[in-house]
């Protein structure tokens, strides 16, 4: 067990009628998975996992199942980590509800908050949030800022952290940041073993997109229009792809293409190739070994300075240290490759 506590830290995750299942479970399986581990290597469990709410008892989720639940009443414990779900049943809670009331009063004593999803919303409503970044459930993004003017919400990443304050975007995101939570307190290697064994995929950062860049494209299409062109150019990222080409593509003229497209999907032709380029890029620096100028052709940015300029605007890293935070996905003889110079 890592040092940073001395006795299993409590984290303290909150229920209410319809929260939402999984904001609940997956966060509180990484937790235990992490308890596993140590159990296995002989150790004491690192965290103390406890489902609390107002009045204790049976709590429905919104799926119906009942979450045995320990009242908060009375509970003057310290917390190490209050984990706030979200889930339909939070939109009928006011700034003087009393569960916002004990959010407000108990989370500043903490040593850290993290929100899943819109449990934001209830972050926010007890000012948590005031002056932070801030991260929801995509399709919320724009309500929380809408209520909360003094939060700098941020739409794209899968999870925020600003000072004490954590928060994530929908739903299975919770997992991915309660595995950064577990990253935080017991290093790199444990929480990829977690990750592992929970069968994930891969532990996403935050400063990835909560969903894909051809999904993106495809949904900011709305009617579907260019969902073809979307999939042609995900086949062809190595490609000339510039304007001309596409509008050849999509079978239209450029004057008609140049006009359409950005009025269909919100953004430029050039926009959504970097953003395809950028994601393929991402895949094969955590999947394959490959140099990074190699990835850099494979992805359609031709050298490794076009990809270190796209990575900095779109994650805020280079493909370096992008590749760097996911060394432990590659075998030892990959990660030495990967760090070599092109033949």
């Amino acid at each position: 067990m890592s040092s940073f506590h001395a006795t299993p830290a409590r984290v303290l995750i909150l229920a209410y009628p319809d929260v939402l299942l999984l904001d609940v479970a997956g966060p509180a399986q990484v937790f235990e998975q992490a308890n596993d581990l140590a159990r296995e290597a002989g150790r004491p469990g690192p965290y103390r996992i406890e489902l609390r709410s107002l009045a204790g008892g049976p709590v429905r989720s919104d799926i119906g199942f009942a979450l045995e639940t320990e009242s908060l009443s009375g509970d003057e414990a310290p917390i190490d980590t209050l984990l706030i779900p979200g889930g339909p049943g939070l939109w009928t809670f006011g700034p003087d509800d009393p569960l916002v009331r004990w959010i407000a009063q108990r989370a500043p004593e903490s040593r850290r908050v993290a929100c899943v999803c819109v449990g934001a919303f209830l972050a926010a409503a007890a000012g948590l949030l005031d002056g932070r970044r801030a991260v929801t459930h995509w399709r919320h993004c724009t309500e929380l800022a809408r209520r909360h003017p003094t939060i700098r919400v941020e739409a794209d990443p899968i999870f925020i952290a600003d000072g004490p304050v954590w928060t994530s975007a929908g739903v299975s995101a919770g997992i991915d940041l309660a595995l950064a939570l577990v990253e935080a307190d017991l290093g790199h290697a444990t929480a990829m073993e977690v990750a592992r064994r929970l069968v994930v995929f891969l532990k996403r950062p935050g400063g990835q997109a909560q969903f894909s860049a051809t999904l993106a494209a495809q949904a900011a299409g709305g009617t579907g229009r260019f969902d073809r062109l979307h999939a042609w150019i995900a086949d062809n990222l190595a490609s000339d792809l510039r304007i001309e080409r596409l509008a050849e593509a999509a079978g239209m003229s450029l004057r008609s293409f140049v006009r359409a497209y950005p009025a269909a999907t919100g953004r430029t032709p050039a926009k959504a190739v970097e953003c395809l380029r950028v994601e393929a890029a991402q895949r094969l620096l955590t999947t394959t070994a490959l140099p990074i100028a190699a990835v850099a052709r494979q992805s359609g940015f031709g050298d490794d300075e076009r990809l270190r300029r796209a990575f900095k605007r779109h994650l805020g890293v280079t493909a370096e240290e992008y590749r760097e935070r996911f060394a432990d996905h590659l075998p030892s003889r990959n990660r030495v490759m990967s760090r070599a110079s092109p033949p």
